[in-house]
């Protein structure tokens, strides 16, 4: 397809280049010229310059060059097509198609993002003005939102009715239902895809609306937390919330704030800290990752660094050396999220960022901060839990340095810890009959090299025997988090995510590959439905306690929100009872699984 020759031209005059790329890089006037670092290339003095006369750049280090078309393409991995189209929206061009069919699809996204657009203002006005709003508005000032607060990130609020924005809207079903606002019911009516919810309205990269993140009010029904459905524009795994209004701040800091939520975005904008972002439900992806470093080099983790240790190590440096990225995780005091955090001390939370450290930096810290080191046996033990996580990074040097560090803090001899980093001790027979645990009698997730090997007969075993044979069937009915072995755990987490099983034995340890080298040659027995039923019951029961115990420390408000969800709980664990209830009670539960990560507002 193509775009009429005559509307490129008017595109480019349009275009403010110097705008555009102020976006990535910060600009200074020098004369006729406008210099600053390049957005290309990592370099420290200044040796890119503008021509804003002629709309066009040149960078004499790297010789990368352009108008913003080509900019465009290059920092937002667009084609020819789509960095016409985006240049063309900021400048407010009307854009005429030689090949009607692809223009008729790219119409439709644009019509679509108009829709959820135009749902964003109508549910932000309902917040701010309606009279059925008023236990939403109290509900945020309880949280401390102001209406400053509120109005900059476009709260909204969905009113407790089944079809109130689609009857306000008159959109018709089809694009009602392919925005993700709602759905036709069975019985051919409109119905609205969020009630009685808070919404934080979702935005690309490039400020068009795309979907929202809602959470329920207290007295509200239904799960907690829900997200807009996938859609052709809404795509969790390429979304990060809070993009749209801080890749200016990012830029200009050469750094990003990663979150988990939509209040710790907000929390770090109110402390001073507009640079944030956070996924939709989600981990961090590669596609996150490469969004992010079209903006900045540098990254903080602001969410659990214990999860994201044990979980993505691995990725995390291959991220740090495929896009010469820079990790690091915010120092935020262990069980607080960033949106408590901002409420309760801000000045602790920018302290968080201003330290934060690299990851592995981090995480061997605090493994050593938490250690027994006044005895010999606590410093030995303390030493072999740091150097599992320094094994992980595939640097040698870097490795050496923190053997260094070790040896300093456990009051060892640096040449012994460095013969115990490259040659890790075998572990006696007997250490392998358990779980390894910590001081503190919980599992430790970063003995690596005393957890249990699996059994035959487990359903956990079954279940990844059928993500190797069977993985579209039990794919869709289980999450890592029902397995209580860690070892399964990983492994079955890298199962979903990697197609190649030579891939998850190559990313996922000697344990890990031994566990599939194995697995991948004998036969699952069971059927899909009947593991995952297995699997989720037990679940749900550790859930339940969980709840029960909550009860004792919660308010009255917190007590009757924790019953409701207790009782919501047991009613899909009688569900899964029965074999009949079974496939949909893993329905409800994988919806309700989706939106956990995100935290209270």
């Amino acid at each position: 397809m193509g775009i009429v020759d005559e509307d490129i031209g008017r595109v480019r005059d349009a275009s403010d280049l110097v705008a555009v790329i102020s976006q990535y890089t910060q600009l200074k006037r020098v004369g006729r010229r406008f210099t600053g670092l390049c957005p290309f290339h990592s370099e420290k003095s200044p040796s890119f310059s503008v021509n804003a006369e002629e709309g066009l750049y040149y960078c004499f280090g790297c010789n990368t060059s352009g108008d913003a078309i080509t900019f465009v393409r290059e920092k937002e991995q667009l084609d020819f097509v789509g960095a016409v189209e985006w240049l063309a929206n900021k400048s407010n061009v009307q854009l005429r198609y030689t090949d009607a069919g692809s223009g008729e699809d790219r119409k439709r996204k644009t019509k679509l993002h108009e829709a959820v657009g135009k749902a964003a203002s109508w549910y932000h006005d309902r917040l701010l003005t309606g009279e059925d709003a008023g236990q939403a508005r109290g509900y945020l000032r309880q949280r401390g939102y102001t209406g400053e607060i509120v109005r900059q990130f476009q709260i909204g609020y969905a009113p407790d009715g089944w079809d109130t924005l689609a009857r306000s809207l008159k959109l018709a079903s089809a694009d009602l239902t392919d925005s993700g606002l709602g759905f036709v019911n069975r019985r051919g009516r409109q119905q609205d895809a969020f009630r009685d919810r808070v919404l934080f309205p979702v935005f690309d990269a490039q400020g068009n609306a795309v979907g929202f993140g809602g959470r329920v009010l207290p007295d509200g029904d239904g799960p907690k937390y829900k997200n807009s459905s996938e859609s052709v524009i809404y795509a969790k795994s390429k979304l990060l919330y809070g993009l749209n209004w801080a890749k200016s701040e990012i830029v200009k800091a050469d750094e990003v704030i990663v979150c988990e939520g939509y209040t710790d975005v907000i929390a770090f904008a109110v402390a001073g800290l507009p640079r944030a972002v956070a996924t939709c439900g989600t981990a961090l992806t590669e596609e996150h990752v490469k969004l992010l470093r079209r903006f900045a080099s540098r990254v903080v983790l602001a969410f659990d660094a214990d999860a994201a240790g044990q979980n993505a190590a691995a990725r995390v440096y291959e991220w740090e050396k495929t896009h010469d990225l820079d990790v690091a995780i915010a120092d935020l005091p262990v069980g607080v999220d960033p949106g408590d955090l901002g409420v309760s001390d801000p000045e602790r939370l920018v302290q968080s960022i201003t330290e934060a450290r690299p990851f592995l930096e981090f995480r061997v810290e605090r493994a050593l901060d938490a250690a027994d080191l006044g005895s010999a046996e606590g410093r030995a033990k303390a030493a072999e839990s740091a150097l599992v996580m320094i094994r992980e990074h595939p640097d040698t040097l870097v490795r050496d340095q923190y053997a260094m560090t070790v040896a300093s803090r456990c009051r060892l001899d640096v040449e012994l810890v460095r013969r115990q980093l490259v040659n890790p001790p075998k572990s006696p027979p007997a250490a392998r009959q358990g779980r390894s645990k910590s001081d503190s009698g919980q599992p430790n997730p970063n003995a690596k090299q005393q957890r249990t090997r699996p059994q035959r007969d487990t359903p956990e075993l079954e279940a990844l025997r059928l993500a190797m044979h069977q993985r579209s069937e039990i794919i869709e009915l289980i999450v890592p988090e029902l397995f209580t072995d860690e070892l399964c755990a990983t492994t079955y987490s890298l199962l979903g995510q990697i197609l190649s099983l030579h891939e998850v034995i190559e990313l996922g340890g000697p344990e890990v590959a031994e566990v599939v080298q194995r697995l991948s040659v004998e036969e699952p027995l069971a059927d899909p439905l009947d593991v995952a039923s297995l699997l989720w019951q037990p679940y749900l029961e550790r859930l339940m306690a969980e709840t029960t115990l909550a009860m004792n420390s919660a308010s009255m408000e917190g007590q009757a929100e924790i019953a409701r969800e207790h009782t919501w709980l047991r009613l899909r664990l009688e569900e899964m009872r029965d074999p009949e209830q079974q496939a949909t009670a893993i329905e409800q539960l994988l919806v309700w699984m989706k939106d956990l990560p995100e935290e209270p507002v």
